[in-house]
């Protein structure tokens, strides 16, 4: 299985299809985020999974237990391979998530945003390093009856070590050399799978290369 999902972060659904269309031999899915589904809703990831890529559907939806449930049974008829909600809303919304998504949906919790380091964390009341809050909302994940959680490539290991049998989103990928941009905590592919990752989201080293298929295939040669 590839492992390369590819982040479509652009509300423009003639260019993902377009990018999609062009990228589908060279990866294994395709990650549609707020972005996205803000400006082309439910009827553009219909689109999007009509030519036959798996879709990760990152909403991170956080809410209370019921509403989350609600929005999941609302998002059901799409079949997202992989869907997203944030481990901070706690071990209630956590299990009303996956009791109400599609049985084969992955439903993956967000622990702390590649974007975040411990200065963050510390600024919104969080004692303890990255690892730390990831290790205790992986636990949280566990118990919930999730299937897995997305963590950054420093923390997946310990992560995959506690949940073997977890599935491990990783984004915040970055090929060796590349443009780190607005991710604080990033590791290459290689070292990414290494440390246990099930999938890897990579977006612009990809989508904004000057030829995109040709950076999917380059990644994934490495791997």
């Amino acid at each position: 299985m590839n492992p390369i999902y590819v982040a479509i972060d652009t509300p423009d659904v003639s260019r993902a299809l377009a990018l999609c269309e062009a990228l589908r031999g060279a990866i294994g899915g395709a990650k549609l985020g707020l972005e996205f589904f803000a400006a082309n809703g439910p009827a553009g990831v219909a689109q999007i999974a009509a030519l036959g890529l798996p879709v990760f559907l990152d909403l991170k939806l956080h809410d209370i237990p019921n509403t989350v449930a609600k929005a999941l049974e609302a998002l059901a008829p799409l079949e997202p391979a992989i869907l997203t909600v944030h481990a901070a809303g706690g071990r209630a919304m956590l299990a009303a998530a996956k009791a109400a998504a599609p049985p084969a949906t992955k439903v993956v919790a967000v622990t702390v945003l590649t974007s975040l380091d411990q200065t963050d964390l510390a600024a919104s009341g969080v004692a303890g390093s990255p690892a730390e809050q990831v290790a205790r909302l992986a636990a949280l994940a566990r118990d919930a009856g999730l299937d897995g959680i997305v963590c950054s490539g420093a923390e997946v290991a310990a992560a995959h070590a506690a949940w073997p049998d977890g599935f491990f989103v990783v984004p915040g990928v970055r090929p060796p050399g590349g443009d780190s941009a607005d991710q604080k905590r990033v590791v290459t592919p290689r070292q990414a799978l290494d440390c246990g990752a099930s999938i890897l989201v990579i977006g612009r080293p990809i989508t904004a290369a000057p030829d995109p298929v040709a950076a999917a295939r380059a990644i994934a040669a490495a791997l």
